[in-house]
């Protein structure tokens, strides 16, 4: 009989006797990559483990982890993980009086930290009482050590020489792990008011990291992943777990800036990202394409088209034809290539979430050889509830539904959900729980969307997103957003018109495509500002938004457009940390931008 693990413990031990001397770990220490075999990590786990133990942490204390992603992250997570404790993790780019809200919220007796992020970390733990221990990932400094920081180093020193006289006692302790057991506190955003504590089990995490293991047909792949999205979010730490179970190499990318750096360095044959990645790689493959010149620049734009024919067509499963196919080979060895070189070479799928990611990129990806899998989950469902793979990968739809689930679409078009993956609410708030979770089982996911035909599931939009006109019909602005987004003029779009006459859209351009057209024309300028307020480059975006959304019905047309000189960032507030717009946040910034769009003699555009 086949074992199959219960708990984030017996997952992560599995995998230890299946690879223990196989490379598991990469991180760049000093400009050089560095590796922990499946082996070397499960002893620092141990030792690490008893460390917390012999500091008197004990089942169901809580331990947060605040720190940017390392190799340390995971192996603090394993190791609260073995005792019993709960881990609270927190993102890097939260605003402080919510880190303070998380720490004090869910009780936290101790707290993982980096060294970037230590003096706050102390700031905190004067402010809070409950703090008892601060545990920094990298060197303490004496003055540090002084105000009772404890370094990762002493941790495992000091987890060594428990473990020399009770070997057996970490081995007893992770076994005693129940299913039911709370594993973690995952605090949301928070992007409308205070961040909820979402409370995941055991069972929560380990169901869906088995169900998506059958799911995408991972068993006997070994692949190479580079991880970079925020451990701190579910779908990047279920995929991490996920990863670790199938025994693949998992690399640290240095950061978000580093990634493609670190791509020709790592040659990953898998990676998980959000759309603004892809949309990122996608400008620079045009911006560059287009700077090439004759001819170069006319075959670029021919194998644009190549690849989202034929990648449309394979979609749909129609017959590509032979000329067809025969300018696609032509293609990949001209263009695509280099593309998928770009990317190291070795991608055999990437799997996007967080967000609608536009069709029209993922078409010319799939065109080009690089296949992006689109899935949906929430942080309430561990995260998964649905995932295209690649024997049946449908554009424009999240996948089917995934086994273990039940999903339904309320009368409204909510989708609800059941199983084994989803929480039983959120910490300290049962209102809100009963809200979303009701008594009927089904858990509320907050999103609008339909199954098409095959059983595909399509998604629309948040339900708080939705925008009603002052006529009282219904914008999902997700969608609008992801046609726009296709366009190679436009790096960001939010769109806006909540009880308005009608929906308009802010618009970061992407400036060195810009630039190009307005010498094209020759448009001169001085600043920004001047170029966004020539009546030809407000024509240009006015027509791109007809352009990409010409599908839409009437009264979803976008009338109006303001351009922004700022790109919208996690750390400006505007963007979540997977880099979601916060648009209560956007809307409150942008408030005057807004409001000058539906002045009733204002022009089809602004420059702001």
């Amino acid at each position: 009989m086949i074992y199959t693990p219960r708990t984030i413990n017996e997952l992560f031990n599995a995998a230890v006797e299946r690879y223990r001397d196989d490379e598991f770990l990469k991180h760049k220490v000093a400009g050089s990559w560095r590796s922990l075999s499946y082996g070397e990590a499960a002893r620092r786990v141990r030792e690490m483990a008893l460390g917390l133990h012999s500091l008197g942490l004990r089942a169901a204390d809580r331990v947060g982890i605040w720190s940017e992603n390392r190799p340390e992250w995971n192996l603090a997570d394993l190791a609260v993980l073995g005792i019993g404790v709960v881990d609270v993790p927190i993102y890097t780019s939260q605003a402080r009086h919510q880190v303070r809200y998380i720490l004090s919220d869910a009780g936290v007796r101790a707290l993982f930290v980096s060294a970037a992020l230590l003096p706050e970390a102390l700031e905190i733990k004067n402010e809070i009482t409950g703090i008892e221990f601060l545990i920094c990932f990298d060197e303490v400094s004496s003055e540090h050590r002084s105000l009772g920081v404890i370094s990762a180093v002493e941790l495992i020193n000091s987890g060594r020489e428990v473990f020399g006289g009770q070997p057996r006692l970490y081995e007893d302790m992770w076994r005693s792990a129940d299913p039911e057991h709370l594993a973690t506190l995952m605090y949301t955003s928070g992007s409308t008011g205070e961040p909820k504590g979402v409370m995941l089990t055991h069972r929560n995490l380990t169901s869906n990291v088995l169900q998506n293991y059958k799911w995408l047909g991972l068993e006997g792949r070994r692949d190479i992943a580079l991880s970079y999205l925020p451990l701190s979010h579910i779908f990047e730490r279920g995929v991490w777990y996920l990863d670790m179970y199938c025994g693949f190499v998992i690399a640290y990318a240095e950061s978000i800036e580093a990634t493609p750096k670190n791509l020709l360095e790592i040659r990953p044959t898998v990676m998980t990202s959000v759309p603004r990645m892809f949309e990122k790689i996608y400008s620079r493959i045009v911006e560059k394409g287009l700077a090439a010149g004759f001819p170069l620049k006319q075959i670029f734009l021919w194998s644009l088209g190549v690849a989202r024919r034929w990648a449309e067509l394979r979609d749909r499963g129609k017959p590509i034809g032979r000329w067809l196919s025969f300018s696609h080979k032509i293609a990949d060895a001209l263009v695509y290539k280099k593309w998928r070189d770009a990317v190291g070479g070795r991608v055999r799928v990437f799997i996007s979430g967080g967000a609608p990611l536009a069709s029209e990129i993922a078409y010319i990806f799939a065109g080009a050889g690089l296949i992006i899998l689109q899935g949906y989950g929430l942080t309430e469902t561990s995260p998964s509830i649905a995932c295209n793979t690649e024997e049946h990968n449908r554009i424009g739809t999240v996948g089917r539904v995934i086994a273990g689930f039940e999903l339904k679409i309320a009368e409204d078009g909510e989708i609800m959900v059941k199983g084994d993956s989803v929480s039983h609410g959120y910490y300290n708030l049962p209102n809100a729980t009963a809200e979303a979770f009701g008594s009927d089982g089904w858990f509320r996911t907050g999103d609008i969307g339909h199954l098409d035909e095959d059983g595909y599931l399509v998604i629309t939009d948040r339900k708080k997103d939705l925008i009603k006109t002052s006529g009282g019909k219904y914008i999902a602005p997700q969608l609008i957003e992801s046609m726009i987004k296709a366009s190679r003029f436009v790096s960001q779009v939010v769109v806006v018109g909540n009880n308005r006459k009608f929906a308009s859209a802010l618009i970061v351009p992407s400036m060195s495509l810009v630039k190009s057209y307005a010498e094209l024309k020759g448009i001169r300028f001085s600043s920004t500002a001047d170029l966004f307020g020539d009546p030809r480059i407000i024509d240009l975006f006015i027509r791109q938004v007809d352009k990409f959304t010409s599908r839409l019905a009437k009264f979803e047309k976008i009338k109006k457009v303001a351009l922004l000189e700022k790109e919208m960032t996690a750390e400006s507030g505007d963007l979540t940390p997977t880099l979601k717009p916060r648009r209560t946040i956007i809307e409150k910034r942008y408030k005057e931008v807004i409001d000058k769009l539906y002045e009733e003699s204002a022009a089809a555009a602004l420059a702001v």
